[in-house]
């Protein structure tokens, strides 16, 4: 993916800084002596599945303990998303996603949460992609969106519901164009998917890393990246960025990773922040992923992951609002507008 990596020097002080400390003997080391929950708040197969359950398995390697990933989809990964808030503050349950939807849960009254309220360990940025069923008439954005101002809600696009990316990213669309659609909705970014493939829907604007294969196998035809970047897929090519045909379009990096609520010993914190710096940033097995799904691997933590994605989470919070998604305005539960 052309996308410019901003991180590396700050995480190369990153590193530095947490191996001092370590040498210094000033990290608690949190040895878990059991195994740790970490619930997945979409169905298996999509694209937080994919990446946590890769990401679960370097951190078993450092933590030298068993992680369960615990499929819990529902309401746009809030119920998830609650269990994982609600449970005992001991370190043991961990949850999973996209930032921007978990900063944004509190607009939509669906769970009452803000992205400070969690310790925040990314790992990759994704990127959202129009991808057409191949049996459509579709073959360039332009002839999409022209059908879909002749015909106003009758296109249909699959998503994995309110607040998912595909769902943000066709609402990012609908704003820079003026097109209106018919949202399909299902459990997860990948039923989407195959909903497509099977024709349920014309199309759906999940994410690169759910819908790679698809697109090498044919079976679903990519028009552009929802981005003004374009996108290099292993084994396919380059796909065209949306701002090729909306000049000026601009979709913020929509970062994925693993969330820790705030409350936990600090000495959990401390130790995944060290196998962050030490193990993440350097595993081959995230970079091979991020390579062959068309992902950015970018893994940060702390103050810098919360800084990475707040862009995002107040486009997804205010595109959201002005799409009448919304139970309360942004700006009064501290989003203000970007």
């Amino acid at each position: 993916m052309k996308i410019k990596k901003t991180h590396w020097n700050r995480r190369a002080v990153l590193v530095g800084a947490v191996l001092s400390l370590v040498a210094g003997g000033a990290v608690a080391q949190w040895k878990p002596t059991r195994p740790i929950n970490l619930i997945v708040p979409w169905a298996a197969g999509g694209s937080t599945d994919q990446v946590t359950r890769v990401t679960a398995a370097e951190l078993e390697k450092a933590l030298g303990q068993t992680i369960v990933i615990v499929n819990q989809p529902g309401a746009s990964g809030s119920i998830g998303t609650k269990s994982a808030l609600d449970a005992a503050k001991d370190g043991y349950t961990w949850t999973a996603g996209a930032a921007q939807d978990l900063g944004t849960y509190e607009t939509l009254g669906s769970l009452k949460t803000k992205i400070s309220d969690w310790h925040l360990f990314l790992t990759v940025a994704n990127i959202q992609v129009i991808g057409v069923n191949p049996n459509t008439p579709y073959k360039d954005p332009k002839q999409l969106f022209d059908a879909m101002k002749a015909q106003p809600g009758k296109v249909s696009v699959a998503t994995a519901g309110v607040t998912s990316a595909g769902h943000n990213g066709m609402e990012l669309i609908a704003k820079a164009t003026g097109v209106k659609y018919r949202h399909v909705t299902y459990d997860g970014g990948n039923p989407a998917v195959v909903a497509t493939v099977a024709g349920e829907a014309d199309l759906t604007t999940k994410l690169a890393v759910e819908q790679a294969d698809m697109i090498r196998g044919k079976r679903l035809r990519p028009l552009a990246t929802v981005s003004d970047k374009p996108l290099e897929l292993e084994g396919y090519g380059t796909i065209p960025p949306l701002s090729a045909t909306v000049p000026g379009f601009h979709a913020p990096a929509n970062y994925f990773g693993i969330f820790i609520p705030k409350g936990v010993p600090d000495e959990v914190v401390k130790t995944v922040e060290r196998i962050w710096a030490q193990n993440i940033a350097k595993s081959e097995t995230l970079k091979k992923y991020a390579t062959s799904r068309g992902a950015l691997f970018d893994p940060l933590s702390g103050e810098e992951a919360q800084k990475a994605v707040w862009p995002a989470v107040q486009a997804n919070a205010w595109n959201l609002h002005a799409s009448g998604k919304t139970k309360v305005s942004p700006d009064t539960v501290g989003i203000p507008k970007p």
